[in-house]
């Protein structure tokens, strides 16, 4: 069987949401600017990749109707290349991943790209399509499956005891890991600037005018932020623990990489990042869906032969910082080996494109490192987690 390498990733900075550098900007522009300089990055020709598969949980707007098709137009590849679209929600990024890797091990692709794009700003607005967002027979039947993620991750403080205290503390650690990660450059070889416009509304007239940017960095990052700063945040709802401090930032961005066929590799010099080694997905209640990664990741260690302790670098991605402190905790996951350079606490989250930049992060910096296994794991709207296995190359 052929195995799936990772030969290159690029990613764009991540936005703020809303009032960011990528505000205005197209999802398949997004996809199209990373998906083009990811074959790049490869060292290979457009026509070479077979088929681009992109993740996206919010189908709204331009991304509707295959925005990886869309995407892959907008990079300039022939139209002999095609494309699919991926949601499993935040997992979206990492299952495209697996689903492009998948068609390299089996089914002869030789050359294919994978990613994930989310315009936030663009969709999760006043203009979100909602007309018959509920089934009601299902609402009847489960009606936690429509619960917010932000009310879940409160039943699992609740239901496991983690303290509005102990959520501040991950987070500050996280923003620390950040700001030291961004002394370091340890993001610079992911990002690939952005040339783009943002619209800017002037506070006193609301008038939108529109600047020409470039996008070098996350926006996201507050290496300012104290314990005290943290505590003075109020929560969301009344008495409880989640506020905007320990939660993660509604994000723009996008994010791809190259897959191929290891003799492809070999045959055109080429050393990957690294080797797809395997997903799982696996399913939790509604209602506390912020456990989801302790339902994956036994059931992907189990079926690779590995504990724990012999993954050297884990990306868990956290929409809330109660739901990393309970995974980590329930399955003794080492702190120091967690989300190393800081998470999306700090960083913020475009839903469909997080899974792909962990993964694409996970392999640089485990190079660093000397690593030999890295694993990326997600919590999942719905009530599902996630897992994907990476071997290092080094």
């Amino acid at each position: 069987m052929n195995e799936a390498v990772i030969v290159s990733t690029a990613r764009t900075g991540i936005g703020k949401a809303y009032r960011g550098a990528l505000n205005t900007t197209e999802g398949p522009t997004m996809a199209g600017h990373v998906i083009a300089e990811a074959v790049k990055r490869a060292k290979i020709e457009p026509g070479e990749v077979e088929d681009v598969v992109m993740g996206c949980a919010m189908q709204q707007g331009t991304m509707v109707m295959n925005v990886a098709r869309k995407g892959a137009i907008r990079a300039g590849l022939p139209v002999t290349v095609a494309g699919t679209t991926i949601d499993r929600q935040c997992a979206s990024g990492l299952q495209s991943i697996a689903v492009a890797a998948r068609s390299v091990m089996l089914d002869g692709v030789d050359v294919a790209v994978a990613g994930g794009v989310e315009s936030i700003s663009l969709v999760q607005n006043e203009h979100m399509n909602k007309f018959h967002a509920v089934d009601d027979d299902l609402m009847a039947m489960k009606p936690d499956m429509y619960m917010s993620m932000l009310e879940t991750a409160e039943v699992v403080a609740a239901r496991y005891k983690i303290s509005r205290d102990r959520q501040d503390e991950y987070s500050l650690e996280c923003q620390r890991r950040t700001a030291a990660a961004l002394q370091g450059g340890r993001f610079n070889d992911e990002i690939v600037p952005f040339s783009t416009k943002m619209a800017v509304m002037d506070k006193e007239t609301k008038q939108v005018s529109f600047k020409d940017v470039t996008l070098t960095k996350d926006e996201g990052p507050r290496p300012e932020t104290t314990a005290e700063g943290l505590a003075s945040i109020k929560p969301v709802f009344e008495g409880k623990t989640i506020s905007a401090g320990n939660a993660s930032q509604l994000s723009d961005g996008a994010s791809a990489c190259v897959i191929m066929s290891d003799k492809v590799a070999a045959k055109k010099g080429l050393k990957p990042l690294g080797i797809f080694r395997g997903f799982v997905a696996a399913g939790v209640e509604p209602d506390e869906m912020g456990v989801g990664p302790v339902a994956a990741i036994p059931r992907l260690l189990k079926r690779h032969g590995l504990k724990i302790d012999d993954i050297d670098l884990w990306e868990l991605n956290e929409a809330y910082a109660v739901q990393v402190i309970y995974c980590r905790d329930k399955l003794g996951i080492d702190p120091d080996k967690l989300n190393v350079n800081g998470g999306s606490i700090s960083m913020g989250h475009p839903y469909g494109m997080t899974g792909a930049r962990l993964a694409g992060h996970l392999l640089i910096e485990g190079g660093r490192r000397k690593a030999k296994y890295g694993v990326v794991t997600m919590c999942i709207g719905g009530g599902m987690g996630a897992a994907g296995l990476f071997e290092i190359v080094n």
